[in-house]
């Protein structure tokens, strides 16, 4: 996938896109995002989930949002200061000390351990596309099911207008 491509499909920058060009596709690739339509509504979702594959790390206020991190148990939270450790990170921003942890053990890294790794551009890459497999993602995609599908990685539709847009561009750079 060229940078351009990438680009339109994310709504990132060419510097950012080229900085993904290689392992953001070897993602895909490894965890069967091997459609047209699954790489298109992949795409979309990482361009808003990291702002156009620019935030690694989510931005941290906290917000109450973020702030009801701490303690949450559905996330693994269960030691202080856990919200913030495990707070957002890869391209699908990546929450909680459980998800990490599991995440980990599928990339066969020490997330839990080291959490800032996710934060990597690779580890970043693949977490996400782990992610989209390991909760059957790519079924919504194969039927254009764009909101579920929006719902499954962020537990509501924040942002749903910019990500449909991003589907929208991915879909005619890709050529769907």
């Amino acid at each position: 996938m060229t940078p351009e491509i990438l680009a339109a499909c994310t709504g990132a920058r060419i510097d950012r896109a080229q900085a993904f060009a290689v392992v953001l596709p070897a993602a895909m690739t490894e965890f069967n995002i091997d459609t047209p339509a699954r790489q298109a509504a992949f795409l979309a979702q990482v361009g808003h989930e990291s702002g156009g594959l620019r935030w690694l790390i989510e931005l941290w206020g906290p917000t109450p949002a973020q702030a009801r991190y701490e303690g949450r148990v559905d996330l693994g939270n269960h030691m202080p200061g856990d919200g913030f450790r495990y707070r957002g990170r890869g391209l699908l921003q990546v929450t909680g000390r459980a998800n990490y942890a599991r995440t980990g053990m599928a990339l066969g890294v020490d997330l839990e351990r080291e959490p800032e790794r996710l934060a990597e551009p690779v580890l970043a890459a693949r977490g996400a596309a782990c992610f989209w497999a390991a909760h059957g993602l790519s079924i919504y995609a194969d039927k254009s099911d764009f909101e579920t599908l929006t719902r499954r990685i962020n537990g509501g539709l924040n942002g749903f207008d910019d990500r449909r847009q991003l589907w929208a561009a991915a879909q005619a750079a890709l050529h769907i």
